[in-house]
């Protein structure tokens, strides 16, 4: 019988299935036949791999080509089962071992010229593929760094489909074909250092928020005047955040790796994140989408990091809506008709806004050149339950010249983070044992069970639920605020105070 039979890695989402592909040569009128849900990208493999195989110096025998993709059920996407498929149908032919690629992941997508170019989401197909016990995988050259991040999987790098016939037994000439990198054309953008604290003027109150945001992964709002420093304060965050652990820095180079946006050359990414879309970002491009398989958007991207909408009251109603879930829950799914997929999204959302379509309707607003009624639909934008998810919520005030003219400058970032670790370090060991790592991700439930029967500490939370002033997702969030100025204190619980300043932080108060 001539069948042949290899392995390849199917992504939805960042979730990786491996794939058994068989092909099968019968004596029959020759043709290719491609079963088992391939999308458009994968049907084309046809054209694709009869030529490098050619090109390659192999000839296949005149018989009917029929593959197979299992499982039949599992949609299938992507030019990354190129070499899978043509290593199955090389061994189905007899040209090459069949007993190897039987029990090895191919991955790569094939050049007409028998070229192995790289793919995307190498990283969690080689995860995947680790996971159900696979010990060998053949990547292309080029993704070799990154497949061998992984631990406990034995990495072998291919130029071409020559040569990987070669390695198998394949009787031909392996040609020199020259190198060109295919590999992506939108990388990641290298932020470098990050910016110090230290040069923002003055803003004491909103930089005391962003230290709070900083330590406990709260989201913020920031409202005020253009020119007072939202967006130097934003920009600055991550310097503020601690480096990823080795499982957060795994799931967030997977999300890039997928992305089309991890450069390999400098391992994992052990950073978070910084993400900053244009207000002119569509829904796909902020959380994620496209035609067929869904791609993760900057949502996603953020992962463990920071998204930052400067100005978001110009972003579309649609884009800051598609926020409320991942802002609930972490992640986002994005359905389509070929199917779904899950990407990680637990971000911190830091918006900027201006108060009014001038900007100048700050404290008195005596400046303010727009009418009452502009004043309300301009900041209305920004919905009543989006703004009930931002723990944070303060105004940035101009900068005086008694701020220009001081020498006091602020603490710089280094001397920021280091409490900031600390508080987060507080938080790890209180949370030890449960799914949360920060104060922002914990239930209010489970909070108030830890501050005990007295309810005296909550007595302006309660009275502002009574007034309405707070919902009850605010009055948990107030409570998660609480335990991180209790963290930065160095308490083993929040006091009065901390109960209190958090609520001024929730309602657009002094925040410091």
């Amino acid at each position: 019988m001539a069948l042949g039979r290899t392995l390849s890695v199917c992504l939805v989402g960042l979730r990786g299935h491996v794939v058994e592909v068989e092909a099968h040569l019968a004596a029959s009128v020759p043709g290719f036949t491609l079963v088992g849900l391939p999308d458009a990208s994968l049907a084309e493999a046809r054209d694709r791999v009869r030529a490098a195989i050619s090109s390659s110096g192999l000839v296949l025998p005149q018989r009917k080509v029929t593959v197979n993709l299992s499982p039949a059920s599992l949609p299938k996407a992507g030019s990354g089962f190129d070499l899978a498929i043509a290593v199955a149908m090389l061994a189905g032919a007899g040209l090459v071992d069949g007993s190897a690629p039987g029990r090895t992941v191919h991955l790569g997508e094939l050049g007409l010229d028998g070229r192995v170019h790289p793919v995307r989401g190498v990283l969690p197909a080689v995860v995947a593929a680790v996971r159900a016990g696979v010990e060998t995988v053949v990547v292309p050259e080029a993704d070799v760094a990154e497949a061998r991040l992984v631990p406990g999987v034995s990495v072998r790098g291919v130029a071409s489909l020559a040569a990987l016939a070669a390695d198998y037994g394949a009787d031909l000439r392996v040609p020199d074909l020259p190198r060109v990198d295919v590999r992506r054309v939108d990388p990641v953008r290298d932020r470098g250092a990050d910016p110090d604290l230290r040069d923002v003027v003055g803003q004491m109150a909103a930089r005391a928020a962003l230290e709070v945001a900083a330590a406990g992964g709260h989201h913020l709002l920031m409202v005020g005047p253009p020119g007072t420093g939202k967006t130097m304060l934003a920009s600055r965050l991550p310097g503020l955040l601690p480096d990823l652990t080795n499982e957060e820095a795994v799931e967030v180079t997977s999300v890039h790796s997928v992305a089309g946006t991890f450069d390999p050359s400098a391992g994992l990414l052990v950073r978070p994140p910084f993400e900053d879309p244009h207000h002119t970002s569509t829904p796909a491009a902020v959380v994620g989408g496209g035609s067929g398989s869904p791609r993760p958007g900057a949502a996603s991207r953020a992962h463990r990091g920071v998204l930052f909408m400067d100005e978001a009251p110009e972003f579309s109603p649609r884009v800051l809506q598609t926020l409320r879930q991942p802002l609930e829950h972490g992640e986002l799914v994005i359905q389509r008709a070929a199917g779904s997929a899950r990407y990680p999204a637990r971000f911190q959302l830091v918006m900027a806004a201006n108060p009014c379509p001038c900007g100048l309707a700050i404290g008195k607003g005596l400046e303010c050149t727009c009418s009452a009624l502009a004043r309300r639909r301009y900041f209305a934008r920004l919905s009543g339950p989006l703004l009930d998810r931002v723990d944070l919520q303060v105004e940035v005030h101009p900068v005086t010249r008694l701020d220009v003219a001081s020498d006091d400058r602020g603490e710089g970032t280094a001397t920021v983070a280091r409490r900031v670790g600390v508080a987060r370090a507080a938080a790890r060991e209180r949370l030890a044992g449960t799914p949360w790592s920060t104060n922002s991700e914990v239930p209010g439930t489970w909070l108030r069970e830890r501050l005990g029967p007295d309810r005296s500490l909550l007595g302006d939370v309660d009275r502002a639920l009574d007034r309405g002033a707070l919902t009850l997702r605010g009055a948990d969030r107030v409570l998660r605020v609480a335990w991180t100025l209790a963290d930065l204190e160095g308490r083993a619980a929040p006091a009065p105070e901390d109960v209190g300043r958090a609520l001024l932080l929730r309602t657009r108060g002094a925040g410091a």
